[in-house]
């Protein structure tokens, strides 16, 4: 019999890879912050003993789920700047609170409160875009979670940087601080193609391929975003990132409403990968993202939330749902984004978008135990047919008791681990007392 550290028999585990499978009375097993196996609980029984042994048996287990797009610290701004286009939202109202509120101290408040709400909700991974990335990255280390920091880049000064220079320079700087941490990974963040010059662009892409890094950008959000594109240089942001060698594998397209047919069949041919924020989308009414289209020219569709200033929260388990929805409404086909589907978009494809499938994403032996404990015993999940398709269309986040990031329990029985969340809560109404006052 093998001497495990963690032993987690469950009701029922959803590996996500292979896709669209339920395993009923299995176990996980554990060691050295890896998965070692995943079997029939007998088995499990006569093969293993553990150090800790968590017997789940009226749970669902899944792979952690993965943000793919976050402002982490914009949780400050929840509910700040409600029912507003996006250019008023974000010209009017975001930029100017940024421009007086941004320090080290506020992204570090923000982002607490941020992977507190993410933890409690089975988020083991995020894709953040804000400043001082530096400061993200202390913060998800003392909490836990695995996290990818967006190296921001624009092209005016901010309390993080003065220009495309410094933007670069810093970032070179936080991902060499970074390279070889377990959990912490980097990407390239130039903010938009409206917001970045060409020669800024082309820089981000320079380094984002001297250091093997994805490349993590808004785009195509809004059709006045196309229009003014045209307008200003002539063409459409995408062909103008084609010309400017940015469509590739590593590039991560957040939001994606405004899209022709020869773009969809592009960004396939080109590996491009789509980030998917369908709440946001509809609340600063962006337009929808052609989901279904994508998924079937084959390109790797991922979910994120975007920042709470404009969804309000970081509910993953919220957006594969309305993900699922919305696809069978955009493509007046209700076998689209089907349960399965709409799981791999908020796990293995994040994973692959971020580049490190080989180590989260799913349930498989040889992966980090980054794994989420669903309890599906409460009223509101009875009956089960299908926990599948439960999960995806019946289960809130409420419902999640326990998450392990690299076999650490971060979440348990519903109680944060690594953050203290009465300091939290407290910072968060000193915020909201001083934004309001301002």
């Amino acid at each position: 019999m093998q001497h495990l550290d963690i032993l987690i028999y469950a009701g029922w585990i959803i590996p996500v890879e292979p896709e669209n499978v339920v395993y009923e009375q299995h176990a996980i097993g554990i060691q050295d912050g890896k998965i070692v196996a995943v079997l029939p609980s007998s088995e499990a029984v006569r093969h293993f003993s553990a150090r800790i042994t968590h017997r789940l048996t009226t749970h669902l287990l899944i792979p952690g789920l993965i943000n793919a797009h976050t402002h982490a610290a914009m949780t400050l701004f929840r509910s700040f700047a409600d029912d507003l286009h996006l250019e008023e939202w974000l010209n009017d109202k975001i930029w100017p609170a940024e421009k007086t509120h941004v320090s080290k101290t506020f992204v570090a408040d923000g982002t607490r409160l941020a992977i507190a709400e993410m933890l409690r909700g089975g988020v083991t991974c995020f894709n953040d875009m804000y400043f001082f990335p530096e400061v993200v990255a202390k913060v998800a280390e003392e909490a836990g979670i695995r996290a990818t920091l967006g190296l921001i880049l624009l092209e005016f000064p901010t309390a993080w940087a003065k220009d495309a220079d410094e933007y670069l320079k810093k970032g070179r700087e936080v991902h060499d601080a970074y390279r070889e941490h377990p959990l912490i990974k980097t990407a390239l963040a130039p903010h938009a193609p409206y917001s970045v010059s060409d020669t800024s662009l082309t820089s981000a892409q320079a380094m984002a391929e001297e250091l093997d890094l994805p490349v993590h950008i808004h785009l195509h959000e809004t059709a006045s975003e196309i229009e003014n594109a045209v307008e200003k240089h002539g063409e459409r942001p995408l062909t103008r990132l084609e010309k400017l060698g940015l469509l590739s594998p590593r590039l991560m397209a957040v939001h994606a409403t405004q899209l022709k047919n020869e773009e969809i069949n592009l960004l396939a041919s080109l590996g491009v990968n789509v980030i998917h924020c369908p709440e946001s989308n509809l609340k600063l009414a962006s337009g929808l993202c052609p989901v279904t289209k994508l998924l079937n020219a084959g390109v790797n569709v991922a979910l994120g939330t975007d920042g709470a200033a404009s969804n309000d929260d970081l509910d993953m388990l919220g957006e594969m749902r309305t993900a699922a929805l919305l696809g069978k409404a955009v493509s007046k086909d209700a076998s689209s984004v089907p349960a399965a589907t709409a799981l791999s978009m908020a796990t293995i494809n994040g994973a692959k978008a971020l580049g490190i499938e080989a180590l989260t994403g799913s349930l498989v032996p040889g992966k980090s135990a980054d794994v989420v404990a669903i309890n599906m015993l409460d009223i509101e999940t009875q009956p089960i047919y299908n926990p599948l398709s439960q999960l995806v269309y019946a289960v809130g986040r409420d419902k999640v008791t326990d998450v392990w990031v690299a076999g650490k329990h971060l979440l348990k029985s519903r109680t944060l681990t690594s953050l203290n969340v009465h300091e939290i809560k407290s910072k968060t109404y000193s915020w909201r007392d001083k934004i309001l006052s301002q």
